[in-house]
């Protein structure tokens, strides 16, 4: 199997994912099943998984543009068709790491921490 063959990695969690949980979840509420506390804690938790899916995305941009990808390619993921949404954030990253190796670094930091 070449390197090309190699299915590439995927996100960890995908809208259909969170979409399916946020169905069942609803229905435990509408059920009685959860109450105020419990979605408090649920509350914290997915406010946890936002800053982590958040972090794994600057990873994600900062390893694109190592890799030789443009601002105008990676510009529609930003949902924006013009590149200032993503220079903004690529300049506000270089003020903490310069590369993605530094930037996964600071996160393992913060995991330890």
């Amino acid at each position: 199997m070449s390197i090309d063959d190699t299915p590439r990695p995927r996100a960890p969690i995908t809208e259909a994912d969170v979409l399916t949980w946020l169905e069942t979840t609803a229905a435990a509420v509408q059920a009685g099943e959860l109450n105020a506390n419990d979605l408090i804690d649920l509350l914290g938790e997915l406010r946890r998984a936002s800053a982590a899916c958040a972090d794994a995305s600057d990873w994600a941009l900062l390893a694109a543009r190592e890799e030789g990808a443009s601002l105008r390619q990676i510009a529609p993921v930003f949902g924006k068709g013009y590149v200032r949404a993503p220079a903004a954030r690529l300049e506000k990253l270089h003020r903490q790491a310069q590369n993605s190796g530094q930037w996964l670094a600071i996160l393992r930091h913060k995991q330890t921490v």
